[in-house]
Order: C-alpha cells, then sequence, then structure tokens
C-alpha cells in the first residue's frame, strides 16, 4: 500500500497518453510547451483545462479501491466503486466514488453499506511533457496558478453538499459514516469548518492521503483533528475500524430548549445508557 505522491501523478499522464489521450487534454498548451499547471509568472491567454478532470476522477476513484481493498477485506468488507443506493440519494447520476459494503454489487441497499467516501482528488504538482512520453517534474502546488483537490472551494462544497443530501435522505443514512478523501492540504478559511461539520454529525473527516505535498509548511491537520493528513498507510485500518465498529448515529433537529429538555427527561427514564441513547434518537429523529 502506497500513499499519493509525484511518482503516482507521472504514471497517470503517462498511462493517459498511452490510452490515446491526446497532450491537449491532458496538458495546456504555452507557446507549443506543455504544462499540467500554469506556471506562476506566466499566462493562461483565457485558457481553462477541463477535459482532464473526467479522467483524473476517474483514475483517482480506481486508485482509491486498490488503496483501500486490503483494509475493507481486513474487516471482512468490500470496496466497491459506482455504489448505487436509493435510500440513500445515491443514484445513477449521483453515484457514491467508493463504498465499504457487505457484498461486491455498485447496487446496494443501505444497510449494506457501512462506510461512504467521497473522492476530491486531483493532479498536485505541476510538471511539464516533452514528446514522445517524458514527464518533467517543474514544482509542488505553491508553484503553479491551480487550486487543487480540496484547495478547491468548489470541491469542498461539492463534497459537503452531496454529504448533507445522503444525510436528509432518511433514517438509512444515520448509521453511515461520510469520509472526503483529498490529495492537498485545506485552505486556511476551511479550518473551522471541517471541524464543524465533523462535530454536527454530517461528515466524519477530511483526510488527505498525500503525505507530503510540499517540501514547505503546510496544514497537516485543524485543531479537532477532522482534516488530517495520512502518514502511513497503516494508519487506515485503525480510523477505519474505529468509524466502523462506534456504532455511532447521526442526529440534527432545531427545537425550542423547553422541548428538547423534555425529550432528554423522556429518555432519562430508561434503565441503560445504550437504552437511553435509543430512546432519544427516536424521539428526536421523530419531532
Amino acid at each position: 500500500m502506497t500513499l499519493w505522491n509525484n511518482e503516482t501523478e507521472i504514471y497517470f499522464f503517462k498511462e493517459a497518453l498511452k490510452s490515446f489521450a491526446s497532450p491537449e487534454k491532458l496538458f495546456y498548451n504555452l507557446n507549443n510547451e506543455y504544462y499540467a499547471y500554469i506556471p506562476k509568472g506566466m499566462r493562461a491567454e483565457g485558457q481553462t483545462l477541463q477535459s482532464r478532470n473526467s479522467l483524473i476522477g476517474e483514475f483517482t476513484e480506481k486508485w482509491c479501491k486498490t488503496l483501500f481493498k486490503p483494509v475493507a477485506e481486513e474487516l471482512g468488507l468490500y470496496a466497491v466503486n459506482g455504489v448505487i443506493c436509493e435510500e440513500l440519494g445515491l443514484t445513477q447520476r449521483s453515484r457514491a466514488d467508493l463504498a465499504f459494503c457487505t457484498t461486491e454489487n455498485d447496487n446496494q441497499s443501505a444497510e449494506n453499506i457501512k462506510l461512504i467516501f467521497e473522492v476530491k482528488m486531483s493532479i498536485i504538482s505541476n510538471y511539464k511533457f516533452h514528446r514522445p512520453d517524458e514527464i518533467e517534474f517543474l514544482g509542488d502546488y505553491k508553484r503553479h496558478k491551480g487550486n487543487p483537490s480540496i484547495l478547491r472551494s468548489d470541491s469542498m462544497l461539492k463534497a459537503t453538499g452531496k454529504s448533507i443530501n445522503i444525510r436528509v435522505s432518511g433514517n438509512a443514512s444515520t448509521r453511515i459514516p461520510i469520509i472526503i478523501l483529498g490529495n492537498s492540504p485545506i485552505t486556511d478559511s476551511y479550518i473551522k469548518k471541517v471541524d464543524f461539520l465533523k462535530t454536527s454529525g454530517v461528515i466524519q473527516g477530511f483526510w488527505s492521503l498525500n503525505p507530503k505535498p510540499t517540501e514547505e509548511e503546510f496544514i497537516k491537520t485543524t485543531p479537532k483533528g477532522d482534516f488530517k493528513t495520512i502518514e502511513r498507510p497503516e494508519m487506515l485500518l485503525g480510523l477505519i475500524r474505529h468509524l466502523i465498529e462506534s456504532d455511532m448515529n447521526y442526529f440534527s433537529s432545531m427545537i425550542s430548549k423547553r422541548n428538547l429538555g423534555e425529550l432528554i427527561a423522556e429518555a432519562d427514564r430508561e434503565s441503560t445508557n445504550i437504552a437511553k441513547a435509543e430512546k432519544f434518537l427516536n424521539l428526536i429523529n421523530n419531532t
């Protein structure tokens, strides 16, 4: 198991070129030279590169499945790409990028899904393409004009929006943890937001699978640890085992303090802490 690095990105470019993707679909053409991103100090001349998105999206989802497959197997589960589950709002057009399931099918019932991953990964560093097949590393993400992976605010918003859509789909979603996978740090402006999303229960973590995106300083974790950089593959099993075995429940409501107190008092009549929790969740989910 190897985490994301520059060699992974070079491999992506070489494989895409072998699969007959033209350099124009993978690189910016600047003065007849091909760059993965616009280097700082150079002008893009109005160019936008969208054609690479679907290619890198498919590559990263499969790459994540390969990385997580041994972890799933250790837990007696399957790592499955492109999961559909109507109960969770996961449709043909809005599948789960990766999920841990009790069966290997891509059509799943909610009870078979134990963990959902949303993959927001991309090319991080900058490269230059030399014909016929040389990929030259130019520098890390701090030396080009792009905002890759979860450094992009729209990637964060899309991941959050999809997670909320799952959460509001009904009671079937309340027991399933959701993790956002990236391969970059986050921006300073999202430090408090990702911690709040974890505290509120919408998302159970933002993980970067790239332990060394730059030689310079970068955000490795947030104060509450809800964004974290995975530095060793061995970290994944413990983190995922905890998520799956903790028997967590998502709940959300906005009611008066008086009504909340009444729910707590009623739940407190139960004899054990587990029974009290189950009673409270049932009450608040039906409020």
